[in-house]
């Protein structure tokens, strides 16, 4: 399994069209890939309605999760792609 603390920087930090660019990602790893906020709740990145859930806000600390045969470039992909968030 691997991991990586992110911080979002986007103003309006994480809704729907950032959401599912991010689930839309993390669909075309093998690995699973889960989300846990900084108050350790923890869910699966492939479901939008889960990730929104997290009331993800400009500021806020995540942990991208990666467990499987593609976990390291999922990681990165999934990372640059949180950090780098645009309206």
């Amino acid at each position: 399994m691997t991991s990586r603390l992110v911080e979002i920087k986007n103003e309006t930090g994480i809704h729907t069209r950032p959401g599912n660019e991010f689930v839309s990602l993390a669909k075309t790893f093998e690995s699973e890939i889960e989300l846990e906020d900084c108050n350790g709740k923890r869910i699966k990145g492939t479901s939008l309605l889960k990730l929104l859930s997290l009331g993800i806000k400009k500021g806020s600390k995540i942990t991208v999760y990666a467990n499987g045969s593609d976990e390291e470039i999922a990681i990165e992909k999934l990372a640059y792609l949180l950090e780098n968030l645009k309206d």
